[in-house]
């Protein structure tokens, strides 16, 4: 997108020009509320006679850190007791993947992890997430059974992590939303396993985004915080083939933070999120 805005913004702008960043804007899947917001200073900057692309660039630059960084937050521990995030996301936006991949950064700032296998809904989803613990070298609280519940499994993580010295819990969950009321009411009692380990957990909910599939990971979003209120999101495979224009949505929006961003296949390819580099790189 970066060559795009290299072109546009040259020398003179104009009403024209501004149209066709707007449909720059577009084709990146930012979105059509956001793109307003984002061009609205330009288009009165130049009604009132202001035409140098550089200035106008820096305008608009300005806006997009503005929006991404009115809900910034590093993803931090925020209790001094045991750690429990939640990560939701639907099937192929690089769940568990970036699930072991958080593990493994963890980890190596020097965190035990404690992994809770409860997405029990898919099938190998278990066998899967184990295969990553076993790479890493976390442990791992599998279900008991083929008939244990989410809540049950997440409820003998947070006490295998008492008992173990563990000071971070992270939870799989199942990735559906074709039926938000059963959803709904899983997820509350996977929250009401935690809170009667962990009275004031879960302390992050994160939704994992496929971050080439546009706005549709906008409108996935909004669902999934619907059903649980969401602290955060996760957007993976920024690595070439996604314009990554949604993240401006889901900032403006829907007042997420964008926490972590996967732009690879390997272990460290999972990086925190900085607003100023995406913007810089993108516009």
């Amino acid at each position: 997108m970066q060559q795009q805005f290299n072109l546009l913004m040259k020398g003179e702008v104009d009403d024209d020009t501004i149209d066709e960043l707007e449909e720059q804007l577009l084709m990146a899947d930012v979105g059509i509320s956001t793109t307003t917001v984002l061009l609205d200073p330009i288009r009165d900057m130049v009604a009132k006679g202001e035409t140098d692309a550089e200035v106008l660039r820096g305008v608009l630059r300005s806006n997009m850190r503005t929006i991404l960084e009115s809900v910034h937050e590093p993803l931090e521990p925020k209790t001094d007791g045991i750690w429990v995030l939640l990560v939701v996301g639907v099937n192929g936006a690089g769940k568990t993947t970036t699930i072991a991949k958080l593990s493994n950064r963890l980890t190596q700032k020097g965190r035990k992890v404690m992994l809770a296998a409860a997405d029990t809904f898919r099938a190998a989803a278990v066998e899967q997430l184990g295969v990553w613990a076993d790479r890493i070298g976390v442990d791992m609280t599998r279900p008991r059974n083929e008939k244990t519940k989410p809540s049950s499994v997440v409820y003998d993580a947070i006490e295998a992590a008492k008992a173990g010295g563990h000071d971070t819990v992270i939870v799989d969950t199942a990735g559906r939303l074709q039926n938000k009321e059963g959803m709904m009411e899983e997820l509350n009692k996977i929250y009401k396993a935690v809170q009667k380990s962990i009275p004031d957990g879960p302390h992050e909910t994160l939704m994992v985004i496929d971050g080439t599939i546009g706005q549709n990971s906008v409108i996935q979003a909004k669902q999934f915080n619907e059903v649980a209120p969401l602290t955060g999101v996760v957007v993976t495979k920024l690595d070439g083939s996604s314009k990554g224009g949604a993240i401006f949505s889901i900032a403006q929006d829907l007042k997420l933070p964008v926490r972590m961003i996967g732009v690879g296949e390997k272990m460290e390819d999972l990086q925190e999120f900085q607003p100023e580099v995406f913007v810089e790189a993108l516009a």
